[in-house]
């Protein structure tokens, strides 16, 4: 049972992975909803609080260690923070793939207790695998 919720708690930060940061990829850049609405007062804020306390919430649920919840709060903190400062702020927050990384932690974290989930469509596991996220690509 705790293997399931773990591996539910990896599909669905993947999906927030994608969906924040990385719907489109150019190079090892992507950009998603949180780049976007980054560049609209209050909703990128709010968008980027939801995305990363649902982040949070599923890997505590699934029972992540504390230096990936440390880790996660870290990644997830400066991608907020940023968000809140105009112009330079969220210029920043488009580039930075907080909620990526947070995501990839406990991803790791999932996988180094309870394996990769089955039953993943293999062909996107492959074409997110393919894409580096940020700067430094988050393995």
């Amino acid at each position: 049972m705790e293997e399931n919720r773990a591996h539910t708690a990896w599909r669905r930060a993947e999906r927030i992975r994608v969906l924040s940061d990385r719907m489109l990829g150019i190079g090892p850049f992507g950009i998603g909803i949180d780049g976007v609405l980054a560049w609209v007062p209050v909703a990128g804020t709010a968008y980027s609080v939801g995305a990363g306390a649902l982040l949070f919430s599923e890997a505590i649920q699934a029972g992540a260690s504390r230096a990936t919840l440390v880790k996660m709060a870290l990644y997830l903190g400066v991608d907020t923070a940023s968000s809140s400062v105009p112009l330079a702020g969220w210029a920043v927050d488009t580039l930075f793939p907080g909620h990526a990384m947070a995501a990839k932690a406990l991803q790791k974290d999932i996988e180094r207790r309870h394996g990769r989930p089955v039953n993943l469509d293999d062909e996107a596991l492959r074409a997110s695998r393919a894409r580096p996220v940020g700067p430094r690509a988050v393995r």
